[in-house]
């Protein structure tokens, strides 16, 4: 399982579930577009601190961007 894709695409489902664009995901977490941009694409390795502040800025639980994709709820 490559986790940079896994928490890639659980980023981008959870951003697009609320509703909100990567834009509007910068200004909330202090992220650039681009760096958001680069983790939905599989192309960043997030350290765990970074997980955590994504999260809280999604309003969700760290483990919501580990969570395999069988396992979504």
């Amino acid at each position: 399982m490559d986790m940079r894709r896994l928490v890639g695409r659980n980023f981008a489902r959870l951003r697009q579930e609320r509703g909100l664009t990567q834009e509007q995901v910068e200004e909330l977490s202090g992220f650039s577009q681009q760096y958001l941009s680069g983790l939905e694409r599989g192309r960043r390795n997030p350290t765990i601190i970074t997980l955590y502040e994504l999260a809280q800025a999604l309003g969700v639980d760290h483990l919501d961007l580990l969570r395999p994709d069988d396992e979504v709820r």
